[in-house]
């Protein structure tokens, strides 16, 4: 199939299918064409010098395929283009200076690519550009002061590439910046420019792995909308700001560097310069007065210690060995006597035989001990987390995950870590993954509508609980159908609660780690902002998915159109297993009805999971609705709320 004689087309919507094949050879010239948009696909290719001459397009997005290849400078010539996301495939090469001729662009993302080369000082001239991402590539250079003068940017985001030298202080012109400026993952040095603090709107600002130098500027606590502030693993020392926002930050934002101290919690004060030589004075009378006593004293320590060390080992019991030769360390909450050896045993240290499962962070391991009992091991990828086992911070995060005991939230037991391994040791569900089981045939049809609305309210159930029960509100942040786990009864549980933010503080990581593409809410997926709303969106597309019984992506950028409005609610539903009956029925179309209101844009109208719960715990009947066989989307739009 090819579209090249479509000489008439002037919109293409093909994003978030199963498409293949190669863009290269099926598109051609097509002087009406104004709006692209391949996204979400797995198309491959390259781009082709050709599309230089599709005068009037506005819109390019062709982002999360498998394309090839280099940015063709003929893109430049695309006089009318506002919107250019060749995010997320494989382009390689430099950016063409000639973007930078893109006046009414707004838009540009080249994100998660591997280009290379500098940032173009071109890219200056965009007057209009409000949001540019150029994030996780192998860009290299300086960060050009020309992008200081396109003052619409209200994002701006270079992290993780390889940029050095300093900020340009143009930076600080851009006074529209208000969702982000993310700067992390580089190689840039200097001081952070004061001029920052002028960057009134801005929310996020990330300036953490680098290697900035001097103190936080005073400035900065003129940015009364920064809601958070990243500016760890750099060599920063000197009093952090003191203002309200910088006295409840967490201590994450600000550890590893060289002597930050100050306000935030968990950092020492402040010492005066007059005060720090009075006290190194005192210091050095207490050494010299110490001195002559050291030799003595170790010499006794020394005794005594090779004394007791054999007693204690002639007296002693076998005791279990937990794997210290490799410097283990665990936090474990069930029977004391299973640690890192007894896992390591049991999975043949984490032999693929007893892999389980795959995702981001790590791949799951059944785990059956001695004993007979049976755990889930998740074996974190070391680049994903830290050498944490002393820090304090972290043991008690742990701890405190470890004494969460609801019925719908998979048990965590522990944390294991030692130079070969890092691990977390989970209670074992039997039945796997709801994304699994939707992806067989047989596990699928076994899934009757009343289980699957079971499904939906332990589901529920557990995230009320831990956005509205708890202390303090907990966000999961990954809500998928592959972390949502079910047992032999068909009882679901939510798996990895807390565990994205444990496995990397790091705020710049959040929307790689602590997000799956496809089910975060678009507040987390363009401006990081965690709220319990962004797992209420993601609630709303694994509740979809279970009652379609596919990933409902297209159906949820369609929905808004009348297209979808007039579709019959029972072509939706999964066709797998039968209709459900008119009992089941009232509560599969008042969960469709949640599910859709979860899924909407705007994070102010989507309900909470305690209003969700409720209304899923709450008899249902829809006297005023049509059959089942004739009901369709926009009947739902009248329903209760």
């Amino acid at each position: 199939m090819t579209l090249k004689n479509c000489t008439g087309l002037s919109r293409l919507y093909l994003h978030h299918n199963q498409f293949t094949g190669d863009i290269s050879h099926n598109l051609g010239v097509y002087p009406h064409l104004w709006y692209v948009d391949l996204s979400f696909n797995s198309l491959s290719g390259t781009l082709s010098p050709d599309w230089g001459s599709w005068h009037n397009l506005t819109c390019l997005k062709i982002s999360n395929n498998n394309i090839t290849g280099v940015i063709r400078p003929e893109l430049g010539h695309l006089s009318n283009l506002q919107k250019l996301d060749l995010s997320s495939n494989y382009l390689q090469g430099e950016i063409p200076k000639s973007l930078g001729n893109l006046a009414h662009l707004y838009n540009l993302s080249l994100s998660n690519n591997r280009l290379v080369g500098e940032v173009p000082m071109e890219l200056g001239r965009m007057s209009n550009l409000q949001l540019l991402d150029l994030s996780r590539n192998g860009l290299t250079g300086r960060i050009p002061y020309q992008i200081g003068t396109c003052m619409k940017l209200q994002l701006l985001k270079l992290n993780n590439n390889n940029l050095s030298g300093s900020i340009p202080l143009e930076i600080g012109n851009l006074v529209h910046l208000q969702e982000a400026l993310d700067l992390g993952h580089n190689s840039l040095t200097g001081e952070i420019p004061s001029q920052l603090g002028k960057l009134s709107m801005l929310q996020y600002l990330n300036l953490s792995q680098n290697g900035f130098t001097g103190g936080l500027p005073s400035s900065l606590k003129d940015m009364v909308s920064l809601s958070v502030i990243d500016v760890s693993h750099n060599e920063l020392e000197g009093p952090v700001p003191d203002s309200p926002f910088f006295r409840k930050a967490p201590l994450d934002w600000f550890l590893h560097n060289k002597g930050l101290c100050g306000v935030v919690k968990g950092l020492p004060p402040c010492v005066s310069s007059a005060t720090r030589r009075n006290d190194e004075s005192k210091h050095h009378k207490v050494v010299v007065i110490l001195a002559s006593m050291v030799f003595i004293l170790l010499s006794l320590m020394i005794v005594g210690a090779a004394l007791q060390f054999r007693k204690r080992k002639k007296q002693s019991l076998p005791v279990q060995d937990n794997g210290n030769r490799e410097g283990a360390f665990c936090i474990l909450s069930f029977d004391g006597r299973y640690a890192y050896k007894d896992i390591i045993e049991a999975t043949e240290d984490f032999n693929d035989k007893y892999c389980i499962g795959t995702g981001a962070c790590g791949s799951v391991y059944r785990a059956e001990l001695t004993s007979g009992k049976v755990l889930a091991v998740k074996k974190i990828h070391l680049q994903e987390i830290e050498d944490t086992s002393n820090e304090i911070p972290f043991q008690n995060e742990i701890q405190t995950l470890t004494r969460i005991r609801h019925r719908n939230i998979v048990k965590l037991y522990g944390f294991c870590s030692s130079t070969r391994h890092k691990f977390l040791v989970y209670e074992y569900m039997e039945r796997g993954s709801l994304g699994s089981i939707l992806r067989s045939e047989a596990a699928a049809a076994e899934l009757d509508w009343v289980k699957r609305v079971d499904v939906v309210k332990d589901v529920a159930r557990a995230l009320s609980y831990m956005h509205h029960d708890c202390d303090q509100p907990i966000v999961h942040r990954d809500i998928t159908s592959n972390n949502i786990l079910l047992d032999s009864e068909f009882k679901a549980c939510v798996s990895d609660f807390g565990i994205a933010r444990l496995l990397q503080p790091d705020s710049s990581n959040w929307s790689m780690i602590a997000g799956t593409h496809g089910y975060l809410a678009p507040e987390l997926a363009y401006r990081m902002r965690v709220t319990t709303q962004c797992d209420v969106y993601s609630f709303g597309v694994v509740t979809l998915e279970l009652l379609m019984g596919t990933y409902p992506g297209e159906f949820i950028s369609v929905l808004p159109s009348s297209a979808a409005q007039s579709s019959s609610v029972k072509t939706i539903l999964d066709q797998r297993v039968p209709l459900p009956t008119a009992e089941a029925a009232d509560e599969v179309v008042a969960v469709l009805r949640l599910a859709i209101r979860c899924v909407d844009d705007n994070p102010e109208t989507r309900p909470t999971m305690k209003h969700i719960f409720y209304k899923l715990s709450t008899p249902k009947t829809h006297p005023n609705l049509p059959s089942l066989d004739s009901l369709k989307l926009s009947d739902l739009r009248n329903g209760e709320r």
